[in-house]
């Protein structure tokens, strides 16, 4: 009975448009009091989980540096190193578009910042440059999918908390799909650039094209520091966050002078506002995760899958897994398919044999292709609103690298592990 409840609560409050994570405390809480469990487990769970995942912290932080960086404007500073060593080429800004992204995921981690931070500069270029906004916008979606693929990766360390897998070998194993998803993105550009005829821009002199490297490097040093801080041994992942964001702030006030204290101040207030959505999700997650856990849910997900099955080897299964999640990405937020349902996959994932860092990269890179997939892929509504292109015409035009790059990509990880795997074996990983 308590758990008849505990499931039409929670699908109520998301039909009626709440939030999900007030759906997973309301039904968990009604659940807890139809079985006879003390209230106050909610409040002591939440504060045991919290306290042993130390990695949590780094999340905040990775999100101030995102905003500092943006406000600070030194993705203007890395967008112009890229325009300086890309732009002369025919449909050149749109591959300016996808180094600019690649270079900004080694500092933030998180697709949206790229798309409403870097993703407004490269917008404006681009239309300014005379590039239709809806190519504009496709290119910038495509390649803000990188972002939290290369490391850092907000997504991969919430995996982690959630499986117990390493965040240092899931960063690593991050590098080379990024990568591939760079070039395929790269690929569809140069077609559309020769068919469309799109225009090259000027040939930056070399002293200009020494200016602007000058000037983006130290914003170039951030994904360095952080790369070798972690995998020399100098500081954890968690500490990595801190450093980075203290550098990034370094280089806002002290070095470019581009941040005030008036905008210093609305970037912690949206830095604690976009932390308090992702705390209250995840603590949510901690009390549903409990009602899963006592209910035996994964393990009967496990038997559906056995009886269709879905368990007859692991390619079968992760094919399973990919369209689930593909699904579930048109209509929830990644944040909640991620804290939700990864939890109850894991045992089948393991029943398997399926590496849980190679599990982890394809997760992460499934759920931020969510982000590009409608009816509510947010990359799309924010590159329409910057830019003002009709909705329809971006998502038309985002499909052209939806196939082709996005899940051409996830199939290779998918299927060929050692694109994940290779770079964490050399680190001594032993999966």
């Amino acid at each position: 009975m308590a758990v008849v409840v505990w499931m039409v609560i929670f699908v109520a409050v998301f039909a009626m448009g709440y939030p999900i994570a007030l759906g997973m405390f309301i039904s968990s809480a009604f659940y807890l009091l139809l079985s006879h469990v003390d209230l106050s487990l909610l409040m002591d769970m939440m504060v045991i989980k919290f306290e042993n995942n130390f990695i949590l912290l780094a999340v905040p932080l990775f999100i101030f540096t995102a905003n500092v960086m943006n406000a600070g404007k030194v993705t203007d500073r890395i967008f112009d190193f890229a325009q300086s060593m890309l732009g002369s080429l025919k449909g050149g800004l749109g591959y300016v578009n996808v180094v600019a992204s690649i270079i900004f995921a080694g500092m933030s981690g998180s697709e949206i910042a790229d798309v409403a931070g870097l993703g407004a500069v490269e917008i404006k270029a681009m239309k300014d440059a005379g590039y239709d906004g809806a190519f504009s916008c496709a290119v910038t979606s495509a390649s803000a999918t990188i972002g939290p693929i290369i490391p850092p990766s907000i997504p991969m360390i919430i995996y982690s908390m959630l499986s117990g897998a390493s965040v240092g070998y899931l960063f690593l194993g991050g590098f080379i799909p990024g990568f591939l998803l760079g070039g395929a993105i790269m690929g569809v550009i140069y077609i559309l650039s020769t068919k469309r005829n799109y225009p090259r821009g000027e040939k930056v002199p070399f002293r200009q094209l020494l200016r602007n490297s000058a000037k983006a490097f130290p914003a170039l040093m951030a994904p360095v520091i952080l790369l070798y801080g972690i995998y020399g041994g100098v500081f954890t992942p968690t500490e990595s966050a801190g450093i980075v964001a203290a550098y990034a702030l370094i280089l806002s006030l002290f070095v470019y002078r581009t941040l005030g204290l008036k905008e210093l101040y609305k970037v912690i207030i949206n830095t604690v506002v976009s932390t308090g959505y992702i705390s209250f999700f995840i603590a949510g997650a901690f009390i549903f995760g409990y009602v899963v856990a006592r209910e035996e849910i994964p393990a009967l997900i496990t038997n559906v899958f056995i009886s269709l099955g879905l368990t007859s080897s692991r390619w079968i299964t992760l094919l399973s897994v990919n369209i689930l999640f593909l699904i579930l990405g048109c209509f929830f937020d990644v944040t909640a398919i991620q804290l939700i349902i990864i939890p109850i996959l894991l045992p089948l994932v393991k029943s398997v044999g399926i590496d849980l860092v190679h599990f982890g990269v394809i997760t992460s890179l499934n759920l931020m292709i969510a982000l590009d997939t409608p009816p509510y892929g947010q990359t799309g509504f924010i590159t329409a609103a910057i830019s003002g292109t009709p909705l329809s015409e971006v998502v038309k035009e985002m499909l052209l690298y939806f196939i082709p790059c996005e899940i051409g990509v996830l199939a290779l990880v998918t299927y060929v592990p050692d694109l994940v795997l290779w770079l964490p074996r050399l680190a001594g990983y032993a999966g």
